[in-house]
């Protein structure tokens, strides 16, 4: 059952005062959202953000027609957990979603979350994914089940099948001792379309969700639409399709980014020949930043600190560009804190819809995102860092302050080849407070230097342990809420 609380008083979309009929009927339509989701995308994969050696042209037109944000986050640097904040507006620790879902699994979102795409179904609005769902693969915790009217893609990361690294070159008796991930499906609605994803059928990933993602487009144009296209790619196993194999000058992964960024151009050309480009909201961002111990199958965080499984920026900060000609200022970029959690709030604002009546972390974003003069951000205190049940650091718009824990790296060793990774080290960090303004990459500790920045920062650290709990300090937390579970009940009726 779907919480909601009372419509939004007074709310009134960009460009809604009407003058006359002719331009009532204009405006009366609700924008359409599309959010292009990317898989393990490091902040400098594209050419927005200063890649070197990868073409993007769509993404750098997106840039020039609308805005970056350079200092957009993620509440997780993994991909469940990321997946599900920005569905649901929320930390990740308050819905109960921690790292990666795999195919045993018996958790996922639970049916009393409310979506992105179920906020727009208040207005109407017809909703599709297609691409990497991570969220729980049984079927009631699948699209369907959650505000989209159509599905089509993985259920979890394309890595997770017998082929994973971590099993294809052992011997046969040592693999089934680990017990290996089962075939990987291909589903459509809550159906599966192909049991046994091969290597072949991979190539053709990220050009099918783009044709359906065109074709979705195309069948919904005289009505409002969100859209949500969770690409498979830039995660490992990376395949690639015949029309950009060896078009990069950065191997495989190049290849990649530039299939990638030619689905860009594929829905940005579908709105344009659909008659609504100038009313479609278009949001490109992407779940945590590179897979490090890939290394030429991996992305670069560039100058931030470390990658995925990581809370330091190059975990969490993505490469974001969000563009709505004629709203959305062409050209611009703000370096004000926004997250993937103001998302769903935003999206709420923009269409009309009721908020969920639960609590949500995230806030409203569209005086950031429509360029108004003085715009900061809204978030106070930023405290999504959780990993193994462990508030890790906290932050606001300058200063973000690391407790004591430990983390992966690669300490300097170059990262794998081919596909193989190599193997991370274990380090840690103490108390340890960064100028996020004068030092991106989280090199010096200048705690010292501000023990009253220190002593504000704790303070918000303890109302998150109140609110979220922390594994370190035995605390439970108030404000958290239960994933969704598979009983007994459940097996029978989709056994």
């Amino acid at each position: 059952m779907k919480r909601c609380v009372l419509p939004l008083a007074g709310l009134l979309l960009p460009g809604c005062l009407l003058v006359g009929s002719s331009l009532a009927a204009e405006h009366k339509r609700p924008p359409n959202v599309v959010v292009i989701f990317i898989d393990d995308m490091g902040y400098a994969d594209i050419g927005p953000f200063g890649v070197e050696g990868i073409e993007t042209p769509h993404l750098d037109r997106m840039a020039s027609e609308g805005m970056k944000f350079t200092d957009f986050i993620v509440s997780s640097a993994v991909c469940s957990a990321s997946r599900s904040a920005l569905l649901t507006g929320c930390y990740h620790r308050r819905v109960g979603i921690s790292g990666a879902l795999g195919p045993k699994s018996n958790i996922g979102i639970n049916a009393n979350e409310v979506t992105l795409a179920e906020i727009c179904k208040q207005k109407g609005y017809a909703t599709a994914c297609f691409g990497k769902w991570h969220l729980g693969h049984h079927p009631k915790f699948l699209p369907l089940a959650h505000g989209f009217d159509e599905y089509f893609g993985l259920p979890y990361s394309n890595d997770m099948w017998p082929f994973h690294p971590a099993y294809v070159n052992l011997p046969a008796a040592a693999a089934k001792r680990k017990r290996g991930f089962p075939d990987l499906p291909l589903i459509e609605g809550n159906k599966i379309v192909n049991p046994k994803v091969d290597g072949e059928a991979q190539t053709h990933l990220t050009t099918w969700y783009t044709e359906h993602a065109v074709d979705f487009i195309a069948r919904n144009k005289a009505r409002p639409f969100f859209l949500y296209v969770p690409h498979s790619m830039v995660h490992v196993p990376l395949f690639v399709s015949e029309k950009f194999k060896g078009k990069s000058k950065r191997g495989l992964f190049g290849d990649v980014v530039m299939e990638v960024d030619w689905s860009v151009g594929q829905i940005l050309g579908a709105l344009k020949k659909a008659g609504v480009d100038d009313n479609t909201l278009v949001i490109f961002t992407a779940d945590n930043g590179p897979w490090l111990s890939y290394g030429d199958h991996a992305g670069s965080a560039g100058s931030f600190r470390e990658g995925k499984g990581t809370e330091f920026e190059g975990g969490i900060r993505e490469p974001t560009i969000m563009r709505w000609p004629g709203k959305i200022p062409a050209g611009s970029t703000t370096d004000e804190l926004a997250s993937t959690i103001d998302i769903l709030p935003t999206v709420a604002k923009l269409v009309g819809a009721e908020l969920p009546q639960h609590k949500i972390d995230g806030q409203d974003i569209r005086p950031l995102m429509f360029g108004q003069a003085g715009a900061k951000s809204p978030h106070e205190a930023f405290y999504c860092y959780y990993a193994g049940g462990q508030l890790q650091a906290v932050r606001d718009r300058r200063w973000k302050l690391h407790f004591p824990h430990s983390y992966r790296t690669m300490a300097g060793k170059p990262g794998g080849k081919g596909g193989v990774p190599n193997s991370y080290s274990q380090a840690k960090i103490g108390l340890e407070l960064f100028d996020l303004k004068h030092d991106r990459g989280e090199t010096t500790n200048v705690a010292d230097q501000h023990p009253e920045i220190v002593k504000r920062l704790q303070q918000q650290a303890e109302k998150a342990r109140l609110d979220l709990g922390d594994r370190l300090t035995k605390r439970r937390g108030k404000g958290i809420r239960p994933a969704g579970r598979m009983t007994k009940a459940d097996q029978r009726l989709f056994d």
